[in-house]
C-alpha cells in the first residue's frame, strides 16, 4: 500500500472519533476584573458535583467588596438538577486579623454559612443558579449545605464566611472586613446531581463580590477542560495519526531500498 492510500485509510477510521464530543471529568472557569480574580472548578467526584470556588487575587483585601461571596451560572435544564450537600473551608477562617478559633481550619464544615438557589432576577440575565454566602437582596435565604450557624444571623447575610484573596494580609482592612469571619482562600462544595447531568450543561459562570448586586461582578472566560496537562481527545488522535503516517512513510522508503514491502492492510 502506498503512503497516500494508507493515510486515507487511517484518516477514514479516526476522523469520526474527532467529531465525538469530549466527556471531560472537570471544567475550570477563571476571570478577573481590576485587582480581583477568581476561579471555579466543576468536577464529578463520587457521583456528586464538586465546586471549588477560589479567590485567586494576589492583592490585599481591604473592604468587603474585595471578598468573593458567590458564583452564579446557567444550567441547561434548570437549577433543579443540583441539590446542595456540603460546604467545606479550603483554608483558615479569620476574625479581627487572627484565626477565629481552633476549629477554623481547612476542612471545617461551613455549610451553615452558604446557600444554593435557583436564580430569576432581572439584573442577572442568562443565569439560573448560584451559590452564595450573602443574601444579595434576599435572593439567597436559609443556608442549604447542612452545617451549623458559625457567625451572624441564621440566614445567609452580610459578609460572614466570604472568601478573601490569596494575597490578603488578614490584619489589614476596614472594620466591615475585620469584624466578619473571612475564609482564605477557597471553599469546596458538593451537590447531588440529577440523572443525566453533564458538566457540559454549565455555562455563563459569574463571580460576585460583596453583599449586593451593585458591587463587583464579572463573567469568567471560556473553561479549560480535563486534568492539567492532559490533551483533548482530538489532539491525541491527531498526534497518533501523524505518528502512524510518519511510520508508514519510513516503512515504504525502507522497503523500496530493500526491494520488498509486505502490505500493512488489504488494498
Amino acid at each position: 500500500m502506498t503512503p497516500g492510500r494508507f493515510m486515507r485509510h487511517l484518516a477514514a477510521a479516526l476522523l469520526p472519533m474527532l467529531a465525538a464530543p469530549a466527556a471531560w471529568a472537570a471544567l475550570t472557569f477563571s476571570g478577573s476584573q481590576g485587582t480581583l480574580s477568581a476561579s471555579a472548578s466543576f468536577e464529578i467526584v463520587g457521583g456528586k458535583l464538586q465546586v471549588v470556588l477560589t479567590n485567586t487575587s494576589a492583592n490585599d483585601a481591604l473592604v468587603p467588596s474585595d471578598l468573593l461571596s458567590g458564583v452564579y451560572f446557567n444550567l441547561a435544564g434548570g437549577a433543579g438538577q443540583l441539590t446542595p450537600f456540603s460546604a467545606t473551608a479550603g483554608g483558615i477562617t479569620y476574625l479581627n486579623g487572627a484565626q477565629k478559633d481552633a476549629f477554623s481550619v481547612a476542612g471545617q464544615n461551613v455549610g451553615g454559612e452558604w446557600d444554593y438557589e435557583a436564580i430569576s432576577h432581572a439584573s442577572l440575565p442568562g443565569l439560573n443558579a448560584g451559590i452564595s454566602s450573602s443574601g444579595v437582596g434576599s435572593i439567597w435565604d436559609q443556608p442549604g449545605f447542612g452545617g451549623p450557624n458559625l457567625g451572624g444571623p441564621i440566614v445567609v447575610d452580610g459578609m460572614q464566611y466570604g472568601i478573601t484573596s490569596a494575597g490578603d494580609n488578614v490584619a489589614t482592612g476596614n472594620n466591615g472586613l475585620l469584624d466578619n469571619e473571612i475564609t482564605k482562600n477557597s471553599v469546596i462544595f458538593l451537590l447531588d446531581i440529577a440523572n443525566g447531568f453533564s458538566l457540559s450543561s454549565i455555562s455563563n459562570v459569574t463571580f460576585q463580590y460583596g453583599t449586593s448586586l451593585e458591587q463587583p461582578r464579572y463573567t469568567a472566560g471560556p473553561p479549560t477542560s480535563g486534568p492539567p496537562g492532559v490533551p483533548a481527545p482530538a489532539t491525541l488522535l491527531l498526534v497518533a495519526l501523524a505518528a502512524a503516517c510518519g511510520w508508514q512513510v519510513r516503512r515504504s522508503r525502507g522497503a523500496r531500498a530493500s526491494g520488498a514491502l509486505a502490505p500493512l492492510m488489504p488494498a
